[in-house]
């Protein structure tokens, strides 16, 4: 058996007992404090989902003889975490006021998520075009110094050549 898989499965099964025992704990909560037990529950679950994603790639890319034990072992944990999911379903549904209460602020925050995407999208457009103004003006101040140098140089050489044309003048 890989031991990827195995390293996996002990973090899984050690985040489905903490899971439980927190929605345990979570039944007796009430408000503030449940709210943010339920949240910590999801957040477990979230996690829960990218062992169980990552337990199966590494068991699909093992051979056929181990492959199929652990694809059995990874369809009870898809079981076991499909109840937890219900059980959060049946603590958070409790009070179904207050449910649709915080489904109405979510989808008002959603707007202000969306809007809150729209300034963050135009204030980075923004920010490049500065940057790309910034380089324009750093590669013009640069082509000037350049050309500056060059006709120092020119009226360096004509000076110079001033020079030679008098004194053969004298002579």
């Amino acid at each position: 058996m890989s031991q990827v898989f195995e390293g996996y499965e002990r973090q899984y099964c050690e985040l489905s007992a903490n899971l439980t025992k927190k929605c345990n704990s979570a039944t007796i909560l009430d408000g503030e404090q449940k709210k943010q037990k339920v949240s910590e529950i999801k957040a477990g679950l979230d996690d829960a989902e990218v062992l169980i994603r990552k337990m199966d790639l590494e068991a699909r890319s093992l051979p056929p003889n181990v492959k199929a034990t652990l694809l059995a072992k990874l369809r009870e944990y898809k079981s076991d975490l499909n109840n937890l999911k219900t059980e959060v379903k049946r603590i958070t549904s409790g009070n179904a006021n207050q449910a649709a209460r915080d489904e109405l602020l979510e989808s008002g925050m959603a707007d202000a998520n969306m809007v809150s995407a729209d300034q963050r999208q135009r204030l980075m457009m923004s920010t490049e075009r500065l940057n790309h103004s910034s380089d324009r003006i750093r590669d013009s101040r640069k082509t000037m110094l350049e050309t500056e140098d060059l006709g120092v140089s020119i009226l360096q050489d004509l000076h110079q050549q001033r020079q030679s044309l008098l004194h053969a003048h004298d002579t």
